[in-house]
């Protein structure tokens, strides 16, 4: 772990796409499980986890880092969706329950490129005061989130680099156009170990179930990596056979990324996406909580 945090601060940039709901009552707990598709059983206090909301249909709404801070908190930092439009359609399943949802616009994201001083694995560090941190590397990618009161300057080639790691990870990061599109098993989010198939009921939760034990999966996410720019929605082909679409993007300079869901048995290596040359890498391994 890293054992500086004025090291740690000085490294930090912001992360303005990254936006955070509370949960808070007596059944925020019950409320998060009963609607979002990991098992918070699986979390004690000061614990995070990969998760995100389905529609009735198993298609993702939205992916986020879902935080339990204690028996009646939970916390979601949503990378891409608008938090104000997830919590108002959260809202509308409130019932009688006693829960409080709220968009933190106090709380800022920020990244930094090193270890984290106090996180480990899916450990919480931190405080509110002083700044809640969470391990968003893999072990040859030390990654370190904040979420405190202080903007520490945006770095667009920072940013960049971020997203890129992402998606190398496996990590979708979805844009609007591709909201509501795909299934958990399409986004190959069984790697970052962020759905159950064996917990009770939410939104969309036979439909997984269904494709889990019926061994139905057919695609899920390929890496590739090109010389141009690769858009969310471009359709991908081999020789003259479409074999699917690019659902996240991004670049590391020079060098373009992107997530497509392809045929789980697929012969080719070599892609165009629209007209541009692409080259699959393999998936990084180390962001499953």
């Amino acid at each position: 772990m890293h054992d500086n945090p004025q090291a740690l601060a000085s490294n930090t940039f912001a992360l303005p796409g990254h936006r955070l709901i509370t949960l808070e009552g007596r059944d925020a707990i019950a409320f998060a499980q009963a609607q979002f598709m990991n098992d918070l059983a699986l979390l004690e206090s000061r614990q995070w986890q990969w998760s995100g909301w389905l529609t009735p249909k198993g298609r993702v709404i939205a992916l986020f880092a879902l935080l339990r801070m204690s028996d009646e908190a939970v916390w979601l930092v949503l990378p891409d969706a608008d938090p104000h439009a997830i919590a108002v359609a959260l809202q509308r399943f409130v019932f009688r329950s006693k829960v409080g949802i709220l968009v933190r616009d106090d709380l800022k994201a920020s990244g930094a490129f090193t270890p984290p001083a106090q996180a480990r694995g899916n450990a919480i560090g931190g405080d509110v005061q002083a700044g809640i941190e969470l391990d968003m590397g893999s072990e040859d990618s030390p990654r370190t989130l904040r979420l405190g009161t202080d903007a520490p300057p945006a770095r667009p080639e920072a940013i960049a680099r971020w997203q890129a790691c992402d998606l190398e990870h496996g990590l979708p990061r979805l844009l609007a156009s591709q909201v509501e599109h795909w299934t958990p098993q399409q986004l190959s989010l069984d790697r970052l170990r962020a759905f159950s198939v064996k917990k009770g009921c939410y939104p969309g939760q036979e439909i997984v179930a269904r494709t889990h034990f019926l061994g139905q999966a057919k695609r899920g996410l390929a890496l590739l990596e090109a010389d141009a720019p690769m858009d969310p929605g471009m359709e991908v082909s081999a020789g003259a056979v479409a074999l699917g679409k690019i659902v996240a993007s991004g670049h590391d300079g020079a060098r373009s990324v992107a997530l497509a869901v392809l045929p789980l048995e697929r012969d080719a290596s070599s892609f165009l996406v629209g007209t541009v040359p692409a080259r699959e890498r393999a998936l990084l391994d180390g962001l499953a909580r």
